[in-house]
């Protein structure tokens, strides 16, 4: 057992009281690699801010549990050498069963999710309940979720979104102990969120309702990525294939960020980043066979989009 005390984390309970209070999101941010964590890691010490290293149960088999734990650990180590020891989850995304979770907390990870939620919903309450109790005993926080979210990311598919019902949620989050709760009120995961025509659209009236049910509950927002126009034309102009992606538009999640919700995942607009960046090198420099002379420009394209997030999205630059 490695308690995430030991590799100089926090779990997520104290940041998510400050952000309530102050009207801002704590980034979570995944990464599977090197260069992401650098990016991450450089990009919240420069904007003084808290920040969430998430790990899908796809990235821990990518690179490793043992691996993921020292590069944690690392982390940690690295922010103070870069001048600003900034507060570190290292956090589970969509844990799918206890025994991962268990294995999870027992590997150092600070704050865990169980997603119950493709589960009726008596199921998910017990689930969700089960890994609260094991989690509690060593000051790990849980996040559950109620509502399902479209799109496809990781381990995590589904076709249609099924919008958080507000009646449920006192409920769920008196059941089960959670700390945290994810929601569905529009956001989706993956690049293509929405087809050409449509016009992008959060359920803030869902969440105002949430709120009232649960005040002062700490609320979770997934597949917020915004899916930068920008980035998609450059990936295409050098020979990528990312036509028709639309994702939430920055200013809804900022709205988002000033209410109840605590943590905001962004994911797929890192990928795209690090993948335009890529791109170019390889496009314009064919002889290229080094990895960190494309690698190098991913992790600084990737790491001023954080830096953007952090401070016109989130709002959590100066928060550390």
């Amino acid at each position: 057992m490695i308690s995430y005390k030991e590799l100089g984390l926090v779990n997520s309970r104290d940041l998510f009281a400050k952000a309530m209070q102050g009207g801002y999101a704590i980034p979570a941010y995944n990464f599977n690699n090197m260069e992401q964590m650098q990016a991450i890691i450089a990009a919240c010490v420069e904007t003084k801010s808290p920040v969430i290293l998430q790990v899908s149960s796809g990235a821990r088999k990518y690179a490793n549990q043992t691996l993921l734990r020292f590069m944690a650990q690392g982390a940690v180590e690295y922010a103070k050498e870069l001048g600003y020891p900034i507060p570190i989850v290292l956090h589970l995304d969509h844990g799918d069963s206890f025994e991962l979770c268990k294995n999870c907390i027992e590997f150092g990870f600070s704050s865990v999710m169980i997603d119950g939620s493709h589960l009726p919903y008596e199921e998910n309450i017990a689930l969700t309940r089960r890994v609260v109790d094991y989690a509690h005993q060593f000051d790990v926080t849980v996040e559950g979720e109620l509502g399902v979210l479209a799109g496809v990311e990781d381990d995590v598919k589904a076709e249609h979104h099924t919008y958080t019902q507000p009646e449920e949620v006192e409920d769920f989050v008196k059941r089960t102990g959670v700390d945290s709760l994810a929601i569905s009120i529009g956001t989706s995961h993956g690049a293509f969120k929405f087809k050409p025509g449509q016009k992008p659209e959060i359920r803030l009236d869902i969440l105002k309702e949430i709120e009232k049910r649960i005040p002062g509950f700490p609320i979770v927002l997934h597949g917020s990525s915004s899916v930068p126009q920008d980035i998609v034309e450059e990936i295409n102009r050098y020979g990528g294939k990312m036509k028709d992606s639309i994702g939430i538009p920055e200013e809804q999640l900022r709205k988002a960020a000033g209410s109840a919700v605590c943590k905001i995942n962004i994911d797929s607009d890192g990928r795209l980043a690090m993948t335009a960046a890529i791109r170019k090198v390889l496009a314009e420099k064919p002889d290229e066979f080094d990895p960190r002379k494309y690698l190098g420009p991913a992790r600084d394209k990737l790491k001023e989009l954080y830096k953007h997030k952090n401070i016109y999205v989130l709002g959590s630059d100066n928060k550390a």
